[in-house]
């Protein structure tokens, strides 16, 4: 099994693996006397209130974002299924848990306020002239529409 003490959130967050807990059953579907006699199913549980490793704002943004993942007990529950190892299910579902709180933590920049560029106003400004030149063909009678 895997060794790893800490799963990588972000450069700032890491999660100890000792707060993560797993528990495996048999997989669903298809599969014939294999699926039906290894539990290679993951289920991957984190309680987000008991965490040491996020802040109380970063909990709170993974509350809001992620409550439809997360239980009533406030555990957010995730489970791997694909493979047809164990191992392989488990790293699934440690990634696939890394990129959902990578995702809940992310913070947009806010947008400055710029103003626009010269070539930017020229081209506006070339757009309504020709646009204005156009209308005025119309007005004179030079348009052969319809």
């Amino acid at each position: 099994m895997n060794d790893r003490q800490w799963c990588a959130v972000t450069p700032t967050v890491r999660i100890p693996m000792s707060e993560i807990s797993f528990s495996f059953s048999r997989s669903s579907g298809s599969g014939g006397q294999h699926v039906n006699k290894v539990n290679t199913r993951v289920t991957l549980r984190f309680d987000i209130g008991s965490s040491s490793a996020l802040t109380d704002e970063q909990k709170q943004l993974v509350r809001q974002r992620l409550a439809g993942r997360i239980n009533r007990q406030g555990i957010l529950l995730l489970h791997a299924e694909q493979r047809r190892s164990q191992r392989a299910n488990r790293e699934e579902a440690l990634q696939r848990f890394a990129a959902l709180l990578r995702q809940a933590l992310h913070r947009d920049k806010v947008r400055r306020r710029t103003r626009p560029g010269r070539s930017a106003k020229e081209r506006r400004l070339k757009a309504k002239r020709l646009r204005g030149r156009i209308k005025a063909q119309r007005r004179r009678g030079d348009y052969e529409g319809y």
